[in-house]
């Protein structure tokens, strides 16, 4: 979400609907493209996951010079250590985003929701009511986040099955809205297709976007609270690719071939990241994760659990494969996709750090891949806020 919300990042030029957006042209891999930086910068950043901020530091040092403001460490525990009285998070805020725990709302997932069975540091709890420190009730804590810094706006990310699973949507949007002394506007929450924002995959995420009352021009708020803005002011962007909505006008959909067709075999590669690879055994069709992509179309989600999750790049014949992308007559090795595909099927730019010898494992890799929001999806968050930005506040 960072990556996406400064922009200035590398994707597939397939995947760019407007030139505008365009900076210049990747020298050594002409397919790629820069797009332009967007009007955010982060100042405050956070994840539990070591990995992550390794990975995290390392691009943003080389790509802005400066990568101190990431803060490991539980949320709660951040908070709690705020409201002990340390300085922790940073003034003048204009936007707060997150992504909350999503594993107790997915569809892939148990589903228990709020009445989760891990803690805030994914341990299991040992309780059986749903207590806030849940892992299922770390939204509240994003709350305290937003009610801590009092942004213009704020973006909250899940995955689409907290929608369908009883009046989760409700409470949380409920919830949001008394931040700040019931100071926040929620916009009705949206899901979200990544194909159709130019993302070559198939990943579905509902958007919780909120605006801070007293920071909006008075007509604007009368007309969020009448129900009757104007369309080209809506928070929301509009799809760019023709993925699950045929409206003309729209850009096909980028393609898994697309996006993979310039990497070298991992035998071949010099690239940490593509070198290595999942060697999880094909485990029969009625198994997720055991299908191979289509080379000619999107991706499936990538996914963040164990490497019997990660799609497989090629199947043998035995086992159903049909990708025979390069020549019909060479014969490639059954595998699962390497940490690099699966980081540019989430359109993380070609050349991110995702596997660092010695420090970030594949594995560890696979994880943060699966856990993020598509950076170009982000791309498109951000751009749209950036456009009202004036109109609103």
């Amino acid at each position: 979400m960072d990556l996406g919300f400064e922009g200035g990042f590398e994707v597939h030029h397939r995947s760019v609907a407007d030139a505008d957006d365009i900076l210049h042209k990747n020298t050594d891999n002409k397919a790629f493209v820069s797009l332009k930086k967007t009007g955010f910068e982060t100042v405050f950043a956070n994840d539990i996951v070591p990995a992550t901020k390794i990975v995290w530091e390392e691009h943003f040092r080389q790509h802005r010079g400066d990568s101190s403001c990431f803060v490991l460490g539980s949320i709660v525990d951040l908070v709690r250590s705020h409201q002990q009285g340390h300085s922790v998070f940073p003034d003048g805020i204009d936007v707060v985003t997150g992504g909350f725990p999503c594993q107790d709302f997915s569809l892939a997932g148990k589903r228990q929701g709020f009445f989760s069975h891990k803690n805030h540091l994914g341990e299991v709890a040992g309780w059986d009511d749903a207590r806030i420190e849940t892992r299922g009730k770390l939204y509240m804590w994003m709350k305290e986040v937003i009610d801590i810094t009092r942004p213009k706006i704020f973006i909250a990310e899940n995955v689409k099955g907290l929608v369908n699973l009883s009046n989760v949507k409700d409470i949380s949007r409920s919830d949001f809205a008394g931040s700040d002394q019931n100071g926040y506007y929620i916009f009705e929450p949206r899901v979200l297709q990544a194909a159709d924002f130019g993302v070559p995959q198939s990943r579905e995420r509902v958007i919780f976007i909120g605006v801070r009352k007293s920071a909006l021009k008075p007509e604007i708020l009368s007309k969020l609270e009448n129900k009757c803005l104007n369309g080209s002011l809506d928070p929301y962007p509009r799809p760019t690719h023709a993925f699950s909505q045929k409206t003309t006008g729209l850009r096909p959909p980028v393609t898994c071939g697309d996006v993979l067709s310039h990497l070298r075999e991992p035998e071949s590669s010099s690239d940490p990241a593509q070198k290595h690879y999942s060697k999880a055994k094909f485990m029969g069709m009625h198994c997720q994760g055991q299908r191979e992509i289509d080379w000619n179309g999107v991706a499936p989600t990538i996914r963040s659990e164990h490497h019997g999750n990660i799609e497989f790049r090629r199947l043998s014949p035995e086992n159903g494969g049909t990708n025979r992308e390069k020549n019909p007559h060479e014969k490639f090795a059954e595998r699962r996709l390497t940490p690099r595909e699966c980081g540019l099927l989430q359109t993380f730019p070609p050349d991110f750090p995702l596997v660092l010898t010695g420090k970030v494992s594949p594995s560890a890799a696979y994880k943060m891949i699966g856990n993020a929001v598509p950076p170009l999806l982000a791309y498109h968050l951000a751009k749209q806020i950036d456009k009202i930005w004036d109109h609103y506040f």
